[in-house]
């Protein structure tokens, strides 16, 4: 609020000024207030409170916290409190999801009512200005000299903020009773329900009857295709991205954003995971938790979901959004365009909404209980849950939807002021250039040439001269990369040939190497996102799929053989239905989902290309790997520096939990994210402990050399050598003679796994094995995971209860960072032993990995007489090594043993980036005799003392 002094009263200077330090105060104390009914605190505005630095004594838990649970609530109480960016290290196994859910949980509690009393202790003090300021008032009327700005002060700012208090304290008394109701009255809840499908379906009767005499085909074909016109600059006219739409209903369900904790991992199975932990937490009763999730995940309409693939969903989706905006306008007195209706959801209704809404913040669910809520309610999760943002305190979410600002922007997402846990962040750098790096392969270029062109000829006339424009040069754009691979544009890319090669360039140089160096590609990615030209296509390729629209090539078929091809392909439809109840064959599955794909407009993975071509040209690089043909070839943009992407969220947050399992080395990690993101040391607060098993529990081991005294060293160039497959194969039988249950076996590689495996299948190894573990692989399919894990349970659990003298359990071949190196548990029988055969360097070779370790070596200092390229190998070698080697011990009563093959683990630069709970009670052996030896001692205790 700025204020203008015009033709003042004469008064002496001195009075002049005390009485602009008297409004200054006043504004200053105004600004604050109003800054903490935003929720926008920081660390002297929370001490200011009634200082919570102290910490709590104790913490709701379901049941009697461990000591080192005790020690991470109070330290995440204590870096929340501060505002500090905090790294904490707790194994798996130790409770860290309910201390992180206690702790932070707990905190919020005592800000929300710090927060309260303060805006109390506010009001009644404005309150009693207020009325103490009518005589002054009277007073300085009277006087020769009237202070008119302290009059427009006390009299107009005062009471509005006495109004904003009023208004604040009035919006949380109503949110609280709407969740207290919706928690205690199912009854009221569900007669609600009733009444709305009722009204719902009077609704639908009468719409029907009006459609049928209004709705008739006119001359708008493909009215929805057309692109709108498009105002390229004109930002105060961007509509807003919570819907896109500007229905008064929906505006009105929007709140302010409150107080919250964002809470995000991996994948959704370890989402479900942390909101059965809230459920079972002393918390589930009281605080609302949304968890959200992507259409895929959330969509209820089944005609939308059997599309299939997230993007053709999520263009559908958009467009029933728009059609329901439409005909919203049209229903407010808007004339109709003649032609055929178009679809909208009927998931997507406001009174709907707000009910299902009301109850995702009155109970906490996990995503598969929001969509059975959804099925029930015939409201949509998706939009739901969106709505459902601003007033929750605990926002569950996947890593993209935080780390990924135009994502967070379309989810609704604000970090301003909020708290942010990220957990499962031992790859966090990993997968922040995951998320902001961006591929092209040669197919995916010419179908966008092909459909783009043919979208443009067939519309040229009825598309406004700038949408054309841009249209021109993005197709302009996509022809100088298909040259820059080395094809030819109008031709099939998977008959032209390419020379082999990978090259690299930097941002600029191959800009201008593809000749693009004079297109704003920001304008042009703009535009691509605003004009939702994807979305567009997209509904063209798939209306017109069938009708000439070529996948890969430009059509030159006239509009006469258009019209047979669609006759033969409806021809042909006609034929499969007629035999529909013959079950399709695996490989007519595999071209369904082939057609899929190819019907799906590619040009959201275009934007995605040109908007990564905006980064800053030294945090990049593009590297072209051009294969055998086009097709198989690629543009891809390498991110190097992905601290510029969570620079930030750190500025934005409060408080940021950086949480882990194995969080080593933490001084690169600090160095590559925090230090370069511009924090400062002092923000930066760290917390590890140990584990919760006793020491005697866990048992692990360096084997320097096996049985026959063969040196063990799997370095590339000796790891295939036959004594060395036989040596790693007398081992594995060793300890299968000994550890009972199951043993899990990580290789470095699938190749190196496939190579090792058929080795000792040919020299008699794998049957000597199968005599005392029945044998399983890792599958190469995702989707049989479980089965294989569920057969290898039931296999060991069969064993055990068996204790035949034959078969004592199972071992698992698995590879490292593969499908069962993460988020699996292989706990008490399942995991009585973790062996790792040799260490997981990744490709040293690789083009990527030398820019990225090129990258560091400039940009890093170095430590310990080694680079920071050097670094980053030996922390991505150990971090996939500790993930894997972490799968065995779960809880306080498990037991298991590690065994470590490789005389390279020995080195103590090796073992210091160990977890410390297993590099404590790590010891090496030089000779495979004293290992065996401890190893058998260890299981034969086990054995009697659970006798």
């Amino acid at each position: 609020m700025f204020y203008t002094i015009k033709h003042a009263p004469l008064f002496s200077s001195s009075c002049l000024l005390a009485t602009v330090c008297d409004h200054l105060s006043l504004l200053a104390r105004v600004l604050k207030t109003r800054e903490l009914n935003r929720g926008r605190f920081n660390t002297s505005s929370l001490r200011h409170l009634g200082s919570m630095e102290n910490g709590r004594d104790s913490f709701p838990f379901p049941y009697k916290p461990y000591g080192i649970q005790e020690q991470f609530m109070k330290a995440l109480y204590g870096t929340l409190d501060q505002g500090k960016v905090g790294i904490f290290e707790s194994p798996t196994g130790t409770g860290k999801s309910l201390s992180l859910i206690c702790g932070a949980l707990s905190w919020l509690t005592d800000y929300e009512e710090k927060r309260r009393q303060e805006a109390a202790a506010l009001l009644q003090q404005e309150e009693s200005l207020s009325t103490s300021a009518a005589p002054s008032s009277t007073t300085s009327l009277a006087s020769a000299e009237p202070d008119w700005i302290t009059d427009f002060v006390q009299k107009k700012a005062e009471r509005d903020l006495v109004s904003k208090l009023k208004e604040e304290e009035l919006k949380r008394k109503k949110r609280e009773e709407r969740l207290e109701m919706i928690r205690n009255n199912v009854h009221l809840k569900y007669a609600s329900k009733r009444k709305s499908c009722e009204d719902d379906e009077a609704f639908k009767l009468l719409q029907l009857s009006k459609e049928e005499e209004t709705e008739t085909p006119g001359d708008q074909e493909d009215e929805e295709l057309i692109l709108a016109e498009y105002e390229s600059d004109d930002e105060s006219k961007s509509k807003s991205r919570f819907f896109g739409s500007e229905d008064e209903d929906d505006e009105e369900l929007v709140e302010e954003h409150v107080t919250k904790i964002y809470y995000c991992s991996r994948t959704h199975s370890q989402l479900a995971q942390f909101v059965h932990e809230v459920q079972k937490s002393p918390f589930s009763k009281s605080i609302s938790l949304v968890p959200l999730g992507s259409r895929q995940n959330l969509c209820v309409n089944e005609e939308v979901r059997r599309l299939g693939s997230i993007q053709r969903i999520n263009e559908r989706c958009m467009e029933m959004q728009k059609n329901k905006n439409e005909k919203q306008h049209h229903e407010d007195g808007a004339k109709r365009k003649r032609g055929p209706a178009k679809s909208v959801c009927p998931y997507n209704k406001a009174v709907a909404l707000q009910q299902m809404r009301d109850e995702v913040l009155g109970t906490v669910q996990d995503i598969e209980q929001l969509v059975k809520l959804g099925k029930e309610s015939q409201a949509c999760p998706y939009y739901s849950t969106r709505l459902a943002v601003p007033p929750a305190q605990l926002v569950v979410l996947p890593y993209q939807m935080v780390l990924h600002e135009a994502t967070r922007r379309a989810a609704g997402v604000q970090l301003k002021g909020q708290v942010l846990i990220i957990d499962e962040a031992h790859n966090l750098s990993d997968t922040l250039s995951c998320i902001h790096s961006a591929e092209l392969n040669g197919a995916q270029l010419c179908r966008a040439q092909s459909q783009l062109t043919q979208y443009a000829d067939r519309y040229k006339s009825r598309l406004k001269a700038k949408n054309l424009m841009y249209i021109k040069q993005i197709l302009f754009v996509i022809e100088r990369l298909i040259r820059a691979l080395g094809g030819k544009v109008g031709q099939n890319p998977q008959s032209q040939t390419t020379q082999a090669g990978t090259e690299l360039y930097t941002i600029n140089n191959f800009l201008f190497k593809a000749q693009i160096d004079n297109i704003n590609l920001f304008k042009l990615q703009r535009y691509i996102e605003k004009s939702m030209i994807s979305r567009k296509l997209g509904g063209f390729v798939e209306k017109y799929s069938g009708s000439g629209v070529m996948l890969h090539v430009q059509s030159s078929s006239n509009k006469e053989n258009r019209r047979t091809e669609g006759l033969s392909r409806y021809l042909q439809a006609l034929k499969t239905n007629s035999t529909s109840t013959i079950v399709p064959t695996t490989d007519q599955q595999g071209a369904a989902e082939t057609d899929k794909v190819l019907s799906a407009s590619p040009m959201m993975q275009v934007e995605g290309f040109f908007l990564a071509l905006t980064n800053s040209n030294t945090d990049g690089r593009v590297v072209l790997q051009k294969q055998a043909t086009l097709s198989e070839s690629s543009v891809k943009f390498l991110l190097l520096n992905p601290a510029v992407h969570f620079a930030q969220v750190l500025k934005d947050c409060r408080a940021v939990i950086i949480a882990g399992g194995t969080m080593q080395p933490v001084s690169d990690f600090k160095q590559e994210l925090l230090f370069s993101a511009g924090v400062k040391e002092e923000r930066i607060a760290e917390f590890s402990c140990g584990h919760v098993i006793p020491p005697e529990n866990i048992l692990p081991l360096v084997l320097s050399a096996g049985p026959s005294g063969q040196e063990l060293d799997f370095t590339f160039q000796k790891r295939d050598s036959p004594r060395m497959m036989d040596e790693t194969g007398r081992i594995l039988s060793n300890i299968c003679n000994v550890v009972p249950g199951g043993v899990v076996c990580f290789f470095p590689s699938y190749e190196y796994s496939r190579r090792i495996i058929s080795h000792w299948e040919a020299s008699g190894v794998l049957d000597r094995l199968g005599s005392k573990k029945k044998i399983f692989q890792e599958p190469k399919k995702a989707n049989q995971v479980e089965q294989v894990l569920g057969e290898f349970s039931r296999c060991i659990q069969r064993c055990v209860v068996e204790s035949s003298g034959g078969v004592t359990g199972a071992i698992l071949f698995s590879v490292v960072g593969g499908k069962m190196s993460e988020g699996i548990n292989f706990s008490d029988d399942l995991g009585r032993c973790v062996v790792m055969v040799g260490m997981p360097y990744p490709n040293v070779k690789s083009p990527e990995l030398q820019e990225k370790m090129s990258y560091l070596d400039k940009h890093l200092l170095h430590s310990h007489g080694r680079s920071p390229g050097q670094a980053l190998v030996e922390n991505l070698c150990m971090k996939a090594v500790n993930q894997s080697i972490g799968r065995a011990i779960r809880h306080r009563g498990d037991y298991s043993s590690i065994v470590l093959c490789d005389r390279r683990y020995a080195r103590p630069a090796t073992l210091s980036k160990l977890p410390t709970w297993i590099r404590d009670r790590t010891s090496t052996h030089s000779s495979f005799g004293p290992a065996f030896a401890s190893l058998r001692k260890f299981f034969l205790e086990k054995k009697h003392k659970h006798e």
